[in-house]
């Protein structure tokens, strides 16, 4: 509970600097659940146990989550989880790091072990140069001074709605005590020493607060043998007419904001040899805090504060209540100390923040066992093939008398070439070119082996394949499909006299000479989990981008991983220049009579949607960005063409989850069925019109036309 209060703000600040990755937070107890539910629901989008640490746990975890970060708040060192997240790739990092008295004499005598474990951490934030130290005496090497997340806790008041503060107004107390994470050890039990003391006042409403949930029924009966008046958190809708004098707080998560309506604060686990508890959220309230002897997990806070005087202290439990009396009769400027000196300690979450940033990282997840062995020796054959066929290809290269610009990438699936060949053309026309599109035509089925269109040429889909229809619906250049694109591109040219061509999923392609070569990288799965086919989605290894000419992160604006990705890009293509594109919807196409709605102006509110992409996701994306809102999704293989019977069950089950429309993308509706409208209706059938825009695109074109120049 307590590293889930310290990280409160920090998963805060996470959301905001990664605002297009999914967070999750892990907590290894009942009470730390309870509270991470409670403080950070809407910042987290799951919750869950952390996992125990054995190899085939951790791997199921890490396998679904698929994280590029993995942070540990303070000492959790798990050497499966350590070694497992290390083998994914992903940055691993250990943020408000300390390592306690108790802890640390067992940690130096594993001083031999900890270096191997502690070499997957990417970096280690310690609260204090002590705590540095420490971590570097037991084997760390990446430790740097981070400071405490506890000094950045916001000291929100409980709302005027709570049960408590409503509480408050009808007893209205002369003075407020809060006995906050009592404990107890073999010498001291700290309810004890609480109620005692309190019995000695008059007039002091008390707020007793157990540390654990276990001990609140223990507390109630310490009570009740006490004869005290009180009444439990739980039960205030129980009352009676006679106001408590105390108030036993049996909840979780309710205390930091409570504490604004305190007199004084006794902080538990202070009298008890427990180590004691985070004094800092009383501190920013204002509060004069009281601690026992023990501070021993907080020394460096405890000795700041000290030497500031912004602390009272006791040496046992006979001495705590004059200590409580003496504050709630006059502080002595104490609470006014106390907050200053937390203030002036806050900042470690904005360094811890930035220090992610460093540390985020594309990552790679492997399939299970057994079938990862199966797959990883088809991968080898995969890539044998692909070294034969290059080898093979390049030895029978061919060359057009124009200028031949390649857009291609490494993976398998969608990555946004289609609209970038489309953009690329669009640029060239402004610039007074005369372009062509050569392009496969995937999926054809023609007794032409080679056709030249027209711009705005007629076509069926069999015949041409479905990016082609995109190409010549765009009518920006005429396009030549067919698998030998040296005889198409000869065929193009004598038709249409185009003087430069683009290439389209041309970078394997190496049987054709090309001038330029543009690779394309997905910011929402960058480089297909790092293993080529099988085990991933790559089409050759990733050091094939030293090939590149120019590299473009496509759809940066709707991942995190832009940063990441350009820095691994950097490892294998140091010298070409690296842009960034994003997706951006032009218009809503209603299927049935061709009428363009602006993207922006038409918000669809319970949508079914189909699509067939090699990238789902990224569509997903993008209606979300639109504020599209769907009821259900189908998915299909990558260029699927779609049969009567699919859409009819696709529109039912939509009806059947309160559909009012149905959505998909160009790609797939040119590989629609005739009659396809009336298949789905009476669901009216939208589809989307995306473009792309490259920033730095006028950059771009001029290493283009520089390469071509030559």
């Amino acid at each position: 509970m307590g590293e889930i209060l310290a990280c409160v703000e920090f998963a805060r600040g996470l959301r905001a600097e990664f605002p297009q990755s999914r967070l999750f937070v892990s907590t290894s107890t009942l009470a730390g659940r309870a509270t991470a539910e409670q403080k950070l629901s809407g910042t987290a989008d799951g919750i869950f146990f952390a996992p125990v640490d054995y190899v085939f746990v951790v791997r199921r975890v890490l396998r679904a989550l698929k994280p590029a970060l993995v942070v540990v708040a303070e000492t959790e060192i798990w050497p499966n989880l350590f070694r497992e997240v290390w083998r994914t790739g992903a940055g691993m990092a250990m943020v408000n790091g300390r390592i306690s008295d108790r802890a640390l004499p067992k940690y130096v005598r594993l001083r031999r072990v900890f270096p191997v474990v502690l070499a997957a951490v990417d970096t280690i934030l310690a609260q204090t140069e002590e705590m540095r130290q420490r971590f570097l005496a037991i084997g760390a090497e990446r430790v740097s001074l981070g400071g405490n997340l506890k000094y950045d806790f916001t000291a929100r008041a409980a709302d005027a709605g709570s049960p408590v503060v409503q509480l408050m107004e009808r007893v209205r107390p002369a003075k407020v005590w809060i006995a906050a994470s009592t404990m107890a050890d073999e010498r001291v039990d700290e309810d004890d020493a609480v109620i005692a003391a309190w019995r000695k006042m008059r007039g002091v409403f008390l707020m007793l607060v157990p540390r654990k949930p276990e001990r609140f029924d223990v507390v109630a009966g310490k009570l009740e043998a006490a004869g005290i008046a009180y009444i439990r958190r739980s039960r205030l809708d129980e009352q009676g007419k006679s106001p408590p004098g105390v108030l036993l707080l049996d909840s979780i998560g309710e205390l930091g904001g409570l504490f604004g309506l305190a007199d004084c604060v006794f902080m538990g686990g202070t009298l008890a040899a427990r180590g004691g508890h985070n004094i800092l959220e009383p501190a920013l309230f204002g509060k004069a805090v009281i601690v026992g002897p023990h501070m021993e997990n907080f020394a460096g806070v405890a000795e700041e504060f000290r030497a500031a005087r912004a602390v009272v202290e006791v040496g046992g439990a006979e001495e705590l209540a004059d200590a409580v009396e003496r504050v709630l009769a006059d502080d002595g400027g104490v609470g006014a100390r106390a907050r200053e000196c937390a203030e002036a300690r806050r900042g470690a979450t904005a360094r811890a923040v930035a220090a992610m940033r460093e540390v985020y990282r594309v990552p790679r997840y492997r399939p299970a066992m057994p079938w990862y062995l199966a797959a990883w020796a088809l991968a080898r054959v995969w890539r044998w093939e692909g070294r034969r066929r290059q080898q093979r290809d390049y030895a029978r290269r061919y060359k057009l008398d124009v200028p031949v610009i390649s857009v291609g990438n490494l993976t398998m699936g969608g990555t946004g070439k289609t609209p970038c060949v489309l953009r690329l053309a669009e640029l060239l026309r402004e610039r007074g070119r005369r372009p062509g599109i050569l392009t496969r035509g995937y999926g054809r089925r023609s007794p032409v082996p080679a056709l030249a269109l027209e711009v705005g040429a007629a076509v069926r889909t069999e015949e041409s394949g479905d990016e082609p229809q995109i190409f010549l619906r765009a009518r920006v250049a005429p396009v030549g499909i067919g698998a030998d694109r040296y005889r198409t591109g000869k065929l193009l040219r004598e038709k249409f006299g185009t003087d430069v061509m683009l290439l389209d999923d041309g970078f394997q392609h190496v049987k054709l000479a090309r001038d330029f070569d543009v690779v394309l990288v997905d910011a929402l799965n960058p480089f297909g989990g790092g293993e080529v086919f099988p085990v991933g989605r790559l089409r050759e290894p990733v050091e094939a981008l030293a090939r590149a000419d120019a590299i473009v992160i496509t759809r940066s604006e709707a991942s995190d991983l832009g940063p990441a990705t350009e820095r691994e890009v950097r490892r294998w293509n140091p010298r070409a220049p690296v842009f960034r594109a994003r997706i951006e919807a032009e218009w809503w196409v209603e299927h049935r009579t061709g009428r363009k709605i602006p993207a922006g102006e038409m918000k669809l509110a319970r949508a079914g949607v189909f699509c067939g992409l090699g990238n789902p996701r990224s569509f997903y994306r993008t209606l979300d960005a639109l504020g599209t809102r769907y009821v259900d999704c189908v998915e299909f293989e990558d260029h699927h063409r779609y049969l009567p019977n699919q859409l009819k069950r696709m529109a039912e089950q939509f009806r059947r989850k309160g559909a009012m429309a149905v959505v998909t993308t160009e790609k797939d509706a040119v590989n629609l069925c005739d009659g396809a409208d009336e298949l789905l209706a009476p669901l009216p059938l939208y589809w989307l019109k995306i473009g792309m825009r490259i920033e730095g695109e006028a950059e771009l074109l001029a290493e283009i036309e520089r390469r071509m120049a030559r």
